[in-house]
């Protein structure tokens, strides 16, 4: 005898990224969204691809890094969040050139060279 089909679940969008956030907020797994909210793996993974979202390998309480596409409310917070990263990238050196070139101002026969880091 032939196993029955369950019959697909069609989830809206919300409950998609309802979905996606709790398990991104508490770092589940594929297996335990499965067991909370009744996704399969294979969804639960194609609507990871889809959204963008990936996180690193390993676990073990290790750092998570999530990135989320672009899509709709979304953007402010993925600008917001790119635009700080590059700001922690470049601000040091940013820093050092202006402490430099204050210094070169107020000890301007100085042992300093000029462009030398702090």
């Amino acid at each position: 005898m032939a196993k029955a089909r369950r019959k697909r679940k069609n989830y809206t969008s919300q409950e998609r990224t309802t979905i996606m956030a709790a398990a991104a907020k508490d770092g589940l797994t594929a297996a335990q969204v499965q067991k909370k909210f009744g996704v399969t793996p294979v969804t639960y993974y194609s609507w990871r691809k889809k959204t963008g979202v990936t996180r690193r390998r390993g676990g073990g309480g290790g750092i998570t890094t999530v990135r989320v596409a672009a899509r709709g409310g979304d953007l402010n917070a993925q600008l917001r969040t790119e635009v700080a990263s590059r700001v922690r990238q470049i601000l040091p050196e940013i820093v050092r050139t202006e402490v430099n070139n204050y210094l070169n101002s107020v000890f301007p026969g100085g042992n300093r060279k000029r462009g030398a880091r702090v």
